[in-house]
This record gives C-alpha cells, sequence and structure tokens, in this order.
C-alpha cells in the first residue's frame, strides 16, 4: 500500500513542457526488524547486538508522453547499507520496458541467479559462500525486458567502471572494469505448473578477463507444493582463474494462503579442489496483511572449500509494508 500519494500539479505543469502529462509521484517503503544469530566456526562470536532494523524506501514519478509510453524516475533508499540507486524507467507498452538503472541493475541473468522455491530468503542468505556464482552482479547501466508468446526475457549491459559512475558528465573516476551482459529468460508451460527458465552473460573484470555465466533451471507447481531445481556455471577466462559449478534443489509447501514452510540445498564444486561446499536450510513465513512473520535457520558445511569449515546464521523478522 501507498504510504503517501500525491497529484503534483506544479510538476505536472513542468512535465506539459516536454510533453509529458499526468505527473504523479508515489512514496512506498518496508521496514523490516531482525533478531539473528550465528554458530559455526568461521563466525564471528562478537554478537553485541543480535538486533537489527532495515528500512527501505522507493520515492516515484511518473508521466504519460504523448505516444502513450509512461516515463517512471524512482529513488531507492536502503537503509541496510545507507546506500540509494535510481531507475529512468520507460514502459512501452507491447513494446517492452527500457530503462536506465543506477547500482543495481538486477536484469538479465543476475534475475535467475537463485529461482528456488522458499518461504523466505535464498538458502545462501546470512551465509559468506559462493554457492550462488552465476549471479552478474552488474552495477549501472541499461536493461530491456519484454514478454512474447509466453516468453518473459530481459536483457542488460554495463559499461564497466567503478559503482555509482552515473553522476552528471558520467565520469566519477575510481577503478574501473571490463563491461558485462546479460540476457535470462523464463517460460510457463501452459496450465502443468512447469516453468523452466535460463540465461547467459559475460561479466568483466578488473583484470581486463571476463567469467562467462550461464545458468538453467526449472520449478514444478502441484497443488500446496513447489519443487525446483538449478544448474549454475561460472567460467573465468583467465588459465589461473577458478572456475565453479552449482547445483540447487527447493521444495517449498504452503499450508495455507497465509503460511509457507520451505528446505533448499546448494552444492558448489570448485575448480583446483575435491572439497564440496554444501549449504542448505530451512524457512517459514507467515503473512497478514502488511505484516510478515518469517525466520529461517541456514548452515554451510566446508565453507569456502575448506574442510571442516561451518557457518550457520539464524534470523527471525518482522516486516511492516507501507
Amino acid at each position: 500500500m501507498n504510504l503517501k500519494k500525491i497529484g503534483l500539479t506544479a510538476l505536472a505543469g513542468s512535465l506539459v513542457a516536454t510533453s509529458v502529462y499526468a505527473g504523479e509521484m508515489t512514496i512506498s517503503g518496508t521496514a523490516k526488524m531482525t533478531y539473528s544469530t550465528k554458530d559455526g566456526n568461521q563466525d564471528s562470536k562478537l554478537e553485541a547486538n543480535r538486533w537489527g532494523l532495515n528500512q527501505d524506501m522507493a520515492a516515484s514519478v511518473s508521466g504519460e508522453l504523448d505516444n502513450g509510453f509512461v516515463v517512471t524516475l524512482t529513488h531507492l533508499f536502503d537503509g541496510d547499507a545507507y546506500s540509494d540507486s535510481s531507475y529512468l524507467n520507460v514502459d512501452m507498452g507491447d513494446l517492452g520496458t527500457l530503462a536506465y538503472i543506477q547500482d543495481d541493475l538486477g536484469g538479465g541473468l543476475e534475475a535467475y541467479d537463485d529461482m528456488m522455491p522458499t518461504a523466505y530468503e535464498e538458502v545462501s542468505d546470512g551465509i559468506d559462500s559462493t554457492a550462488t556464482r552465476s549471479s552478474m552482479a552488474a552495477e549501472s547501466g541499461f536493461y530491456y525486458g519484454n514478454s512474447i508468446n509466453g516468453i518473459s526475457f530481459s536483457v542488460q549491459y554495463d559499461n564497466g567502471g567503478a559503482a555509482n559512475d552515473t553522476g552528471d558528465g558520467g565520469i566519477d573516476g575510481g577503478a574501473g572494469k571490463e563491461g558485462s551482459y546479460s540476457i535470462g529468460a523464463s517460460y510457463a508451460v501452459g496450465d502443468t505448473g512447469l516453468t523452466v527458465f535460463g540465461g547467459m552473460g559475460q561479466e568483466g573484470q578488473l583484470d581486463g578477463k571476463e567469467i562467462d555465466e550461464t545458468g538453467l533451471g526449472f520449478t514444478y507447481a502441484m497443488g500446496a507444493f513447489k519443487v525446483g531445481y538449478q544448474h549454475n556455471e561460472s567460467d573465468d577466462s583467465d588459465a589461473a582463474g577458478t572456475d565453479y559449478e552449482t547445483d540447487m534443489y527447493g521444495i517449498s509447501f504452503s499450508v495455507n494462503e497465509n503460511l509457507s514452510v520451505s528446505y533448499g540445498l546448494q552444492t558448489t564444486e570448485k575448480s583446483g579442489t575435491s572439497v564440496e561446499q554444501d549449504v542448505k536450510g530451512f524457512d517459514i513465513g507467515y503473512s497478514m496483511g502488511g505484516m510478515t512473520i518469517s525466520a529461517y535457520n541456514h548452515k554451510a558445511e566446508d565453507l569456502a572449500h575448506s574442510a571442516g569449515n561451518t557457518s550457520e546464521k539464524t534470523e527471525i523478522a518482522l516486516t511492516f509494508a507501507f
């Protein structure tokens, strides 16, 4: 629900001059309070305060062009890292959506890094692991998405450079890297409950090399149950680089329309070592209107492919949506 929704007469008047009409601003957000513990031999035991508060807010203003395209500018405030990002979005109707996004591109293969069914978070959340390698963590760049004949897809591209190289003039300094690009797509097979998805991309690195990323998987829903499987690969073009392969499994069960539980498992192989990293965990979520109560217990064994290393986190969260 919107915390505040205002029709901006003055802004609308300004937008008219550029052939944009019906200016409108919305403000929305979430507040999440958590209680967490850690219990692995690789986890810090300096738990001075287990309580946390994460708050996110988004302010958006939009207007319609003469040709019917809707232009939206959104600014996101991430209270967890005290950072922010923005995106300029053009909804072109049947022609798809084109956007320039600052600091958190989030399309292409990055949108499919972990598609396993869950009642709360990805099973690697809270674990310092390398389990989800095919994430294409691009910073700022261009995004295009559309849906054609039941296939939803998106592509993304960033031209490298340091994070947040998006100020007026486009050059803010800092260490740069090669550009990255990727594509991701999903297809729901009729009314069978089966959805297949996948993607590929290339992630630029500071050393001028690149990492080839791929991901492929499916989810299947049958009644209250949903299962999934996904395989990710990360191949470094540098002969001295490191390659990863990850298999993900997940199952969730909706007890009713408000309560759901899930279990997930990830296994990751790393080139140059026979030690396999395993991440697993249980999640539960209960929603009641704009309030959600969630919890998880996630654990990694042989963390970072080092035998005997463990990391375990338990979290309970109370979230309000505004």
